[in-house]
Order: C-alpha cells, then sequence, then structure tokens
C-alpha cells in the first residue's frame, strides 16, 4: 500500500512539473451567473465587486458602434472594451476590441501579458505577424482579407498593418477581460521612469546620441 500511495504521489507531482497550473490558467471562473462590475466600490480586489442590484442594460454596450479616429501617427485605433468600460464583463474572463485603420496604418509589435487574442477581418487587406520566443525568435506572417481570421498566441510578441489603399476594421475577441497591452518602442523607450541609456546602448549596440534620438521620437 506505501508503495501504491508514493507511487501515486511521484505522478501527481510530475502533473503538477509537466503542467504548473498558475501558468496555463486564464482568468479564474466566475463563481454566479453574472456579476455586474460596482465601478464606484471603495474596496478594489482581482477584478471588481459585483453591483447589488442589476438590469438587462448592463450588458449592453455601444461603445463599438463608431470608427475610431485613425487621425494620428500610427494611423489606427483601438477601441477596447473589457470590465473596466463594460461592467457586464466582469468575472467573464473575456474583453473585445474594434480597430480601425488608416491606409498604412499599423499597430506596433505588443504583447498582451494574460491573453490570447483572435483577429477577425471585417473589411480591407492586413498584413499580420507574431514571434515566437527564445531561443528561436521564428516570425509567423500573413496577409489577411475581408472573413479572414488570425490568432495571436498569449504573451508573444505581434503586429499588424493595413497594406490596403483603403480604411480596414478589424474585431478581436481576448481571453482576459483585463489582457493588457504592452507596446514594445513605449516600454522600451518612453517607460516611466526611463530605462538607462547604458542598459539600451549595449543592448542595441548603438551610441548614446542615437538612443536620445529614438526616445524622443516615441515619446513623440
Amino acid at each position: 500500500m506505501a508503495a501504491c500511495v508514493d507511487i501515486l504521489g511521484l505522478c501527481l507531482f510530475g502533473l503538477v512539473l509537466v503542467f504548473p497550473w498558475g501558468a496555463i490558467a486564464a482568468d479564474e471562473d466566475p463563481l454566479q451567473d453574472v456579476c455586474v462590475a460596482d465601478l464606484n466600490a471603495q474596496l478594489k480586489v482581482n477584478g471588481f465587486p459585483c453591483k447589488a442590484s442589476v438590469s438587462a442594460s448592463d450588458f449592453v454596450s455601444p461603445m463599438l458602434r463608431q470608427a475610431g479616429n485613425t487621425n494620428n501617427k500610427l494611423g489606427s485605433n483601438v477601441t477596447a472594451a473589457g470590465a473596466a468600460n463594460f461592467p457586464g464583463l466582469n468575472t467573464q474572463g473575456l474583453s473585445f476590441a474594434r480597430i480601425d485603420y488608416a491606409p498604412g496604418g499599423v499597430v506596433p509589435p505588443h504583447i498582451h501579458p494574460r491573453a490570447t487574442e483572435v483577429l477577425f477581418v471585417v473589411s480591407g487587406t492586413l498584413r499580420v505577424g507574431f514571434v515566437t520566443s527564445s531561443p528561436d525568435f521564428t516570425l509567423f506572417t500573413n496577409t489577411l482579407y475581408p472573413g479572414d481570421l488570425t490568432v495571436f498566441p498569449r504573451a508573444l510578441v505581434h503586429f499588424i498593418i493595413n497594406v490596403g489603399d483603403t480604411q480596414a476594421l478589424s474585431l478581436s475577441g481576448l481571453d482576459s477581460q483585463n489582457p493588457g497591452a504592452s507596446l514594445l518602442p513605449n516600454v522600451l523607450f518612453a517607460s516611466n521612469p526611463t530605462i538607462g541609456d547604458d542598459v539600451l546602448d549595449k543592448a542595441f549596440n548603438l551610441p548614446e546620441s542615437e538612443i536620445e534620438k529614438i526616445k524622443a521620437a516615441v515619446k513623440g
């Protein structure tokens, strides 16, 4: 019997090693059917507390009806719906986004640390890509047309660019109510406080003067 217990223990330990639960888990499962976020609550937890009283209107949002303004240096606009601005999403483990693109508009390389993203092209022609982690750093890139789907795996660097000559529109679903978005140019060159030039000089093999130019361009 002791031997069986030892073997069972080893098997369970092996499963923990093979499947690191914290690393593969998405948002926690809800404990009730709905938990509309009380955005005015004083208590802050990992998410939002539930409103005491809810109505049908809590589960509808018009925030993605209008096109975003793409008159900016990137030529793109992301309108994101999450629990913080669509309280009915609270505890549901997902969020949604509308992305509008001017011709040539780009969503620069970035990551979502807490979510996998599925993107659907509504109109226009988009080139998308993501890069795997070390040691390979393999780039997977595709050109997408209306009706096409693509996936950006959790926490991998990815980008989107409108390669057509007209406005483009895509919709994205993400498996976290707060997926986060870390744009690499901002993370590296516009952090607060800034990453030291002694680090960036060596990382990019560039003189300090060039690093300062990049910082100014990103912040500008």
